[in-house]
């Protein structure tokens, strides 16, 4: 996508960070072995050798879901988006859980190549942290998952028919968090972890 110089700080913000969030979504699911190697291909992005989505339903999933989020991340409603891994009950057995916050006061130029450079470096970390999580069941699911600060009523805004409530079960226990990645600079904050059920979690 190219940049539009007449873009507002958080729609510059915006739009680089959901372009982070398709590359990364997408290193998740290939770190994990939901699909064989053959389902992806490499790619370039921000100069580190990425996954790539080559199935065209799973790459349009994960692009319809993260720019859905475009308008939304632009005015501040988005506050975590998660890839949630789950068992055939629907209780999630692990989590990578983006935690996001964009300043909507911030009035500077954004410097992109500076915010590309932190985010890259999630990329990377991700890339070595398969030690951090947990083996998947045999029968699993797993799906892209959006959490609101607040959500404009559907009839003023056709982008929020996009997103429908989750039959995804919550843990009964604050779960286990193991941190892969953080940032924090203007006009954007990134904490990126991995979440499983507490050993107290009532079995199913």
């Amino acid at each position: 996508m190219d940049r539009k110089d007449n873009q507002s700080p958080q729609g510059e913000t915006a739009r680089i960070l959901v372009e982070f969030l398709e590359v990364a979504i997408t290193s998740i699911v290939f770190l994990k072995g939901v699909y064989p190697s053959g389902a992806f291909e490499r790619r370039r992005y921000m100069n580190l050798v990425v996954q790539r989505a080559r199935h065209p339903q799973l790459r349009d999933y994960i692009h319809s879901a993260v720019f859905g989020l475009l308008p939304f991340i632009q005015k501040g409603m988005v506050e975590r988006a998660a890839v949630i891994f789950f068992n055939t009950d629907g209780i999630p057995v692990e989590r990578f859980v983006f935690k996001l916050a964009v300043n909507l006061s911030y009035g500077s130029k954004v410097e992109e190549a500076d915010l590309e450079f932190s985010l890259r470096s999630f990329l990377i970390k991700l890339s070595v942290s398969e030690s951090l999580t947990k083996v998947l069941p045999r029968d699993y699911r797993w799906e892209i998952t959006a959490y609101f600060r607040s959500l404009p009523e559907a009839s003023a805004n056709k982008d929020v028919e996009l997103w429908i409530p989750t039959d995804t079960r919550q843990w009964e226990q604050p779960p286990l968090l193991t941190p892969i990645k953080s940032m924090s600079s203007e006009p954007l904050c990134v904490q990126l972890y991995i979440e499983h059920p507490s050993l107290s979690e009532p079995k199913p």
